[in-house]
């Protein structure tokens, strides 16, 4: 009979006595303890766990996100091609948790769901500062957020600076494209659809090896709000699969506030130059 296998044997270590381990690196003691079901119902960890990696994954995606930026205002468009690219990603692994939640059935969530109080997911602070970092700059959206003077400071610190599409039109003018009046005075403002921008992303899509970097950023751009656009999608479907048309647990309404977040668009001169190209 042969040996069983010994890590050790290849020099792993086995003891970890006053050393940093996997656990400890991790603080998984702290993060696997974050779990505190309030009902006894099975899936109400289902539930926690779902939010909580989310929650997660988008603070990556602000990382990348605030990182982009800042790299497009210094013009180091490789290294922002690279976090534009991971925070698709993100969106890409986002996609696919929602096809764990689905599979709880609306009489597994009306067990847990007296226990949601009045949480609902429009309150993650980190889901609008990813928006507001993108450049949908809803100010109305501040407001669930006022009991966290904290949290609210951070989100006005994100809409007091450009925003990604901001700072890629920005670029579009230091390299001689007219983009009209960009950037608006007030930067916590939503800003307008820019025919000159528009313009400006023709010319750039006519001719591309002319202009390929800033062609490959506005395909960064809409690869991101593709997969943010199908999160999106897959939020409502999965809220219309499990709750059906009911009112959400924040006071909205729920598939119908959903559906209505469907229609906002991002980088809007991005995709209506399609049309014309």
């Amino acid at each position: 009979m042969s040996k069983p296998y010994d890590p050790a044997d290849e020099g792993a270590e086995m003891t970890f006595d006053g050393k940093m381990s996997y656990g400890d690196y991790l603080n998984l003691d702290a993060i696997l303890g974050a779990q505190k079901p309030l009902s006894g119902a099975h899936d109400e960890l289902l539930f926690i766990i779902q939010h909580q990696t989310s929650e997660l994954w988008m603070k990556l995606a602000i990382h990348e996100m605030t990182s982009a930026a800042r790299a497009l205002q210094r013009d180091e468009l490789q290294p922002a091609f690279k976090m534009l690219t991971r925070v698709a990603r993100i969106f890409e692994q986002l996609n696919s948790a929602w096809d764990v939640l689905r599979t709880m059935t609306p009489s597994e969530y009306n067990e847990l769901r007296p226990s949601l109080g009045q949480s609902s997911g429009f309150q993650s602070w980190q889901y609008r500062a990813i928006e507001y970092l993108a450049g949908n700059r809803n100010l109305a959206m501040l407001r669930p957020h006022a009991h966290r003077p904290d949290i609210t400071e951070r989100l006005r610190s994100i809409l007091s600076q450009k925003s990604i599409y901001d700072e890629a039109i920005a670029l579009l003018a230091r390299n001689g494209f007219d983009v009209g009046d960009e950037p608006r005075a007030d930067l916590a403002r939503p800003r307008e659809e820019n025919p000159n921008v528009r313009e400006a992303w023709r010319q750039v899509y006519a001719e591309p090896q002319k202009h390929w970097p800033l062609y490959e950023l506005a395909e960064k751009l809409v690869d991101f709000e593709d997969y943010f656009r199908r999160w999106r999608f897959n939020h409502v479907t999965t809220v219309e699969r499990i709750i059906g048309f009911k009112r959400g647990t924040g006071g909205t309404g729920g598939v119908s506030y959903l559906r209505r977040m469907l229609d906002v668009v991002l980088f809007p001169e991005l995709w209506h130059v399609r049309t014309e190209l």
